[in-house]
């Protein structure tokens, strides 16, 4: 009796443990199998730590795929903000790229812009230099013909010629040698007698008129610019100047 209660006692035991385990297994022997006990709780102790295993590996990788999934959203996200960075980047470098040629195509205009004007006003102060030729080549100057135009053309022909005289000096001569007829002719003095007389504004002979006449007046004795220029130059190579002939010469 006492044996019997014993096994009794191990088999529920075994029992309760295998249930634990999540098997069952049903005892069929009553007799002495009690080693039979630590092998059963063995089992149980691994079935739980596979278990445990089991969801620790489980959990790891569950760790993993979220760490890497991070990873790769957290990469992803870098990636995409770089790809902005870069963006933002060349639209700025375009936009300084655009000022930039703007600003060298609106410098580059406004050269072309002044050289045309200054060429253009080149161009415009040549040309009104070449109708001022023309105007001064067609409209020489214009003196009066009188004894004032006579003397002031002599002494501007006498500049070019380096004559020396002055408005004075040939006005005073010519009042006293002809009282400014241009046609006066001196028919009694010496030169009269020996058939040259004295002709003209200063009253110059012939000879001497050819002799001293000056290139670009008339060849005429009795033309008033010419008589004047002739005596004039006569009177320089004489005298010095005509400013120094106070009486006959």
């Amino acid at each position: 009796m006492p044996r019997t209660l014993r096994i009794t006692r191990s088999h529920k035991l075994a029992t309760a443990v295998l249930v634990a385990a999540g098997s069952v297994t049903a005892i069929a022997a009553t007799g002495g199998q009690s080693d039979a006990q630590p092998a059963a709780a063995r089992s149980s102790v691994a079935a739980e730590k596979t278990a445990t295993e089991v969801t620790a590996a489980k959990a790891a990788e569950a760790r993993k795929a979220a760490a890497k999934e991070t990873a790769a959203k957290k990469a992803a996200a870098e990636r995409k903000a770089a790809a902005a960075t870069a963006a933002k980047e060349a639209a700025t470098k375009k936009a300084v790229a655009e000022r930039k040629a703007a600003a060298e195509k609106a410098a580059a205009d406004r050269k072309a812009t002044a050289k045309k004007a200054a060429e253009k006003a080149r161009s415009e102060k040549q040309a009104a230099n070449r109708s001022t030729e023309r105007k001064a080549v067609a409209a020489p100057k214009q003196y009066k013909n009188n004894l004032d135009g006579w003397i002031r053309e002599s002494l501007d022909i006498m500049k070019k010629k380096n004559i020396p005289g002055s408005y004075e000096g040939l006005h005073r001569n010519i009042m006293r040698e002809s009282s400014g007829n241009p046609n006066a002719v001196n028919d009694w003095d010496i030169n009269a007698r020996n058939g040259v007389p004295s002709k003209g504004l200063l009253q110059v002979i012939q000879p001497t008129f050819d002799a001293y006449h000056v290139k670009g007046t008339p060849k005429k004795l009795t033309d008033p610019v010419a008589n004047i220029t002739a005596a004039a130059n006569y009177a320089a190579d004489r005298y010095g100047s005509i400013d120094n002939v106070d009486s006959a010469y």
